[in-house]
């Protein structure tokens, strides 16, 4: 048997999108609510209050209405001026590609960019700053997805706050699948959203702002309002005292309230172990199997996705579509200058389950086969297992 291309596949073992849970995608159906009804706008500022309580902010976050990257530029639209000197630290493509971001809203840009199977080393952040005490803005990719792998942040953080910088922090692939939190790591600006770990569909994004950040877009004359860009526009939108500034996702809200639910109520800490078993137990597999992994090391392999390095003779293209042919279930590539290099397999929300580690071997393994690299499918199977029980 195998599927056709435009068949719907059995499984979606991405990096994002990821699929749904169940009760979310119920969420989405519930009614579609006028925006100005009191009922509506009692309600919205509830889901706000639960994204405050599940990303542990003093102060309330700003929900836009966009998947992440419209909050990634607008952090960089908003926070950075032309007088700004911004320092990005790249350890991968979507750590890098925020430095473009960065050059359109200020022309002194300097970056810290390491190997793209590596973590970015936070002594070599402080030894950036001091050789370029002009920087007044970082930014920093969490978990760049790519690569598979993570950075400090925490340490990252506190050395930018020594130094007085503000820190725009991409955790889109991160938060909600491991502990990390605004903070935690100092950042002035938190982009997170629900279409990860938190296992809804894309089209919000969560941010995390402080009282200085705040301070520094309402002092910049260049930040965007009355613009899709704006975050200045939704700051009291939560309070019921403004209109909003344009009509709200009210179906992604929907579906946003019922995922906040659902990670509050397993309760964080088990959310988070849960992504981090499914993640050994892949890796654990892929390395039984005669594959590695490509971080440079098991300590900066993030819980959330494994990168698979693809063996020598192999076309990851061709594996990918091999997979999703033979046994229904789609891997996301790499991207940029990890393209072709590796095969990302996501943990992230409802995949987040060991048993889904299990699967995604047996379809690498098969695949592998069956273009002629001698896996040991069996071995990686059994080597998954093992962690699982080892958990149990």
């Amino acid at each position: 048997m195998r599927y056709a291309d435009d068949a719907q596949p059995v499984l979606t073992l991405t990096s994002g999108p990821v699929n749904a849970y169940p009760d979310v995608l119920r969420g989405l159906g519930r009614t579609v609510l006028y925006d100005y009804d009191p009922a509506f706008q009692a309600f919205y500022e509830k889901v706000v209050e639960k994204a405050q309580k599940a990303m542990r902010l003093s102060t309330k976050p700003v929900i836009l209405h966009g998947e992440p990257v419209l909050g990634l530029e607008a952090a960089a639209a908003s926070l950075i001026t032309p007088d700004d000197t911004v320092l990005n630290l790249a350890s991968g493509v979507y750590g890098k590609g925020f430095g473009y971001w960065a050059k359109r809203y200020s022309p002194n840009l300097v970056e810290l960019v390491t190997a793209y199977n590596e973590a970015l080393d936070p002594q070599a952040v402080r030894e950036m700053l001091v050789k370029h005490p002009e920087v007044t803005v970082v930014s920093v990719c969490h978990h760049d997805t790519p690569s598979g792998t993570i950075n400090p942040i925490d340490e990252i953080g506190k050395i930018v706050a020594e130094h007085g910088g503000y820190l725009i922090v991409d955790a889109v692939s991160s938060f909600g699948g491991m502990k990390t939190h605004p903070e935690d790591c100092s950042a002035d600006i938190y982009i997170t959203g629900p279409n990860k770990c938190l296992g809804a569909p894309p089209g919000l994004t969560m941010a995390g702002i402080s009282d200085r950040a705040w301070a520094k877009m309402k002092a910049n004359p260049a930040a965007p309002r009355a613009s899709m860009l704006s975050i200045l526009d939704w700051e009291k939108a939560w309070s019921r005292s403004e209109p909003f500034p344009f009509t709200p996702s009210v179906a992604e809200m929907n579906g946003l309230d019922v995922a906040l639910d659902l990670y509050l109520g397993e309760g964080p800490e088990n959310v988070w172990a849960r992504h981090a078993l499914t993640a050994k137990a892949m890796r654990a597999g892929v390395r039984a199997m005669g594959l590695d992994i490509w971080p440079a090391r098991e300590a900066i392999a993030s819980p959330t996705t494994t990168a698979v390095r693809i063996p020598e003779g192999i076309d990851e293209a061709k594996l990918r579509k091999e997979v999703r042919a033979r046994y229904g279930v789609v891997f996301s590539s790499g991207r940029g200058e990890t393209l072709g290099k590796l095969t990302r397999i996501g943990h992230m929300g409802p995949t987040a389950q060991p048993i889904y580690a299990v699967a995604a071997l047996a379809a690498l393994g098969g695949a592998l086969n069956a273009l002629g690299f001698e896996a040991d499918t069996a071995a990686g199977v059994a080597a998954s297992v093992a962690a699982i029980d080892a958990d149990a």
